[in-house]
């Protein structure tokens, strides 16, 4: 049975550690510093992940980590995959295990170590804990970038874990941005809310990578996170009941909060504006609910997960996920000879690769990617010799097998988001987030195939090949 390397967020931490790819960083400061820091790492070849210390203000000890799952190696890591694979070996595993998961619920026990340090009522301090301020037009600190927020279907029973954003405002209060009224944390909030109650709330600000991955996933209403992300490492979650709430808490929590989440008809704060995974302010201040934050707890020494939206190609995780549901979905729609599917630019750009076996194959999987490219504009299909997750390799693809006049086709209002930039503050405001998708056929023509100039690369293959035998030296 698959099964992962960790426990939590600390055993993660030391298998990056022993991997050589984990820095420590001692006297940034939590208002910009941290932020900036974290994005520079990110940007490099090998952007290491951070551990944040000695941050000043703060007490020694109270830490934050960052770049959890930037790389291909450490996403990799985090499913318990070979970190040396290549990047879409890697992918592809992960899309052969999704398909098979089987959901796993968690276990409860009695007892977690983010007790050992409760604060209830008056005694509530949120300032005690390293909130940074990301980027520097950020409305604020954020002490949730990658944050499990965990509530329950009042009516089902069922729990969502799902990620979303939180900024302080005060030593008790929090606000939590649901992105949009259709995320089932925002729907379960509305069920409370609608019998004129406060929805029972709980947010995690340090879980493990299991469940950082599941919170992020689009899985269908009634599917619990923890279901998923105990499927991903192989063992059921350790939940405990929160103390106030009820609600299950993981118990390898770093720092926990319960309290309410008020009906944003009667309490609202002004949230943002907060820097986007597009690289861009999507918008400036807007009302979002509030927490009353009731209880605080935390580990000894207790380290915050930070995983802030930056400027692309920098993305919260290495292999792009959603690819690799496209892929399947492409496959089960009947497109075969998919020889691999990769996301560019933090999800925006598109890449399929295939083995033509009809004139039309090439279009035919370049159609139904569009329709499921979440705010992507450009959707690229390769030959099968093209490696989708090497951009240059995409490239070279485009720039010797596309011909501009006869290769490129337009589909016009298509799926995006009030996320989009490019869309005017106008039409957003008049619910108009659709935009256009630019389809790039850089295959070889179909009836050339036999003709077309011969390449001097290596295969995939015959490259793969060198790599292992040869790699070690080159690499010193």
């Amino acid at each position: 049975m698959h099964k992962v390397a960790y426990q939590d967020l600390r055993g993660f931490i030391d298998l990056v550690d022993e991997a050589g790819a984990l820095r420590r960083i001692a006297g940034a400061q939590a208002v910009h510093e941290i932020g900036a820091i974290t994005e520079v790492a990110a940007g490099m070849a090998e952007g290491p992940a951070l551990l944040f210390d000695d941050i000043p203000g703060y007490a020694k000890g109270f830490r934050v980590f960052s770049n959890a799952t930037t790389s291909v190696q450490r996403a990799a890591l985090a499913l318990g995959f070979d970190a040396q694979v290549s990047p879409l070996e890697a992918l592809q595993a992960w899309k052969t295990r999704r398909d098979t998961l089987k959901p796993t619920p968690p276990t409860f026990v009695d007892e977690a170590p983010f007790l050992e340090n409760t604060a209830t009522g008056d005694d509530v301090d949120i300032g005690i804990y390293p909130a940074p301020h990301w980027h520097k037009l950020d409305g604020g600190p954020y002490i949730g970038s990658g944050s499990l927020v965990i509530t329950r279907d009042p009516d089902e029973g069922w729990v969502n874990a799902s990620i979303y954003r939180v900024q302080v405002h005060g030593n008790n209060r929090v606000t939590v941005q649901f992105d949009h009224t259709g995320r089932h944390g925002s729907m379960i909030a509305r069920k409370y809310w609608d019998r004129g109650i406060p929805c029972p709330i709980a947010i995690v600000h340090g879980q493990d990578p299991a469940l950082f991955i599941a919170g992020f996933e689009y899985l269908p209403s009634g599917y619990s996170e923890y279901d998923f992300a105990g499927a991903i490492k192989g063992f059921p979650i350790d939940v405990l009941r929160g103390p106030l709430t009820g609600l299950p808490i993981p118990a390898g929590a770093e720092i926990v909060f319960e309290g309410e989440l008020l009906p944003l008809q009667e309490t609202s704060l002004a949230e943002g504006p907060f820097g986007e995974f597009t690289g861009y302010y999507a918008a400036d201040t807007k009302p979002a609910p509030v927490m009353a934050v009731q209880a605080t707890y935390h580990r000894n020494d207790p380290i915050l997960f930070g995983s802030p939206p930056m400027k692309p190609p920098r993305f919260h995780f290495g292999l792009p996920f959603r690819a690799a549901t496209l892929w399947s979905g492409l496959e089960q729609l009947g497109v075969t000879d998919v020889t691999g599917v990769w996301q560019h630019v933090s999800q925006l750009m598109t890449v399929v690769a295939l083995k033509q076996r009809y004139a039309g194959h090439a279009k035919r999987a370049a159609l139904i990617a569009a329709a499921n490219s979440y705010m992507g504009r450009i959707v690229v299909v390769v030959d099968e010799d093209i490696d989708p997750s090497n951009l240059a390799d995409v490239m070279w693809a485009v720039t010797t097998r596309c011909e501009p006049s006869e290769s490129v086709d337009i589909v016009r209002n298509a799926w995006s988001s009030g996320l989009d930039p490019r869309i005017s503050p106008e039409a957003k405001q008049r619910g108009l987030t659709s935009h256009s998708k630019m389809i790039i056929d850089a295959c070889k023509p179909f009836d050339q195939l036999a003709t077309y100039p011969r390449t001097t690369s290596l295969s995939l293959e015959e490259a793969k090949a060198t790599e292992a035998k040869w790699g070690a030296m080159l690499r010193g």
